[in-house]
């Protein structure tokens, strides 16, 4: 089975092995594959295995031998996955890996914004703390979280890891966008999408990205936030109308955001939200711990085997 990896360097940067994978078949591994040679690294091979590499219906025409798409991701947007069917390619992800990893994160993100740990330790480095007249002083507001509403766009497994670390920092939740049922979560509010960012504190979104629900985060929803709302966004930048969020903040219309993705990866320089006021970025890492990526690795190659034997798992198309 000749198997190739098209964009290595997401998942393993070198400190993982590939060995789990070089034993199922002749494997060809590339750190990065640009579109323009894609179609020649994929010509002779049975499987390839992407992360976010880009797999059109143009390309899957020139593909007669592929049969298998294995995305080291939990989204898999960026195939095709509808001329995958008609073409009797089985496309697969790899889902709940990172679960634990993004709400560490989200919290990370919150935490920063709250406390402003990153601020003030540049200004101890600067000088400030030893040229002070006084034991203690602090440049920005400081949050305590306990009490305050945490609103979450979606509830999945993300969500509900996040809504438990934010309990225990003794929040309120407030959920929308599930198919949950209320009665099985006492204690966490059921609300409709224009009521939860209306009466939340924090608004952290953690639902995929769909046609319908891009750029759900608009001028007119930011509009109605709470004046001292923080935004939290570990799952998709195109949720978010990064003009108007920047417009936001510049404003104070909101208290600030945090995001872990943007609409487009690597961002480009204009990018609003690089500049915008009470904003921290971070460069899409929420899912990269080594214990994140470990499970990957094994589930991805597990969806290999599984294809091999003719069961496969996984499947999204």
């Amino acid at each position: 089975m000749n198997i190739v990896v098209l964009d290595a360097k997401a998942l393993n940067p070198g400190d993982l092995s590939w060995e789990p994978i070089t034993r199922l078949g002749q494997v060809e591994i590339y750190d990065n594959t640009s579109q323009d040679i894609l179609a020649g690294r994929c010509k002779d091979a049975d499987a390839i295995i992407i992360n976010k590499t880009v797999i059109s219906r143009q390309l899957l025409e020139k593909l007669p031998k592929l049969r298998y798409i294995g995305v080291t991701a939990t989204g898999y947007n960026v195939v095709d996955t509808a001329a995958a069917r008609q073409k009797g390619v089985i496309v697969t992800n790899v889902p709940s890996y990172s679960t634990d990893s993004v709400a560490q994160m989200t919290i990370a993100l919150l935490l920063e914004m709250c406390g402003n740990v990153g601020h003030h330790s540049e200004s101890v480095k600067s000088g400030d703390w030893c040229d002070c007249d006084s034991f203690c002083y602090w440049k920005k507001p400081l949050t305590e979280l306990a009490g305050l509403r945490m609103g979450l766009i979606g509830f999945g497994h993300i969500g509900q890891a996040v809504a438990k670390i934010a309990c225990a920092f003794g929040m309120e939740i407030a959920v929308t966008g599930t198919s949950k049922t209320p009665a099985d979560y006492p204690g966490i509010l059921f609300l409709p999408l224009d009521e939860l960012l209306s009466t939340s504190d924090v608004i952290s979104l953690h639902c995929p990205l769909t046609n319908e629900n891009a750029k759900m985060i608009n001028r007119q929803r930011l509009s109605m936030m709470k004046k001292n709302a923080m935004l939290i966004n570990t799952s998709r930048g195109g949720l978010v109308d990064e003009q108007a969020l920047a417009d936001a903040l510049n404003s104070g219309q909101i208290a600030g955001a945090a995001v872990d993705v943007l609409s487009t990866e690597p961002p480009q320089r204009s990018n609003p939200l690089l500049t915008a006021d009470n904003c921290f970025i971070t460069p899409h890492i929420a899912w990269a711990t080594r214990a994140s990526r470990n499970r990957l690795m094994d589930i991805a190659v597990k969806n290999i085997e599984a294809f091999i034997n003719g069961k496969p798992v996984n499947v999204v198309n």
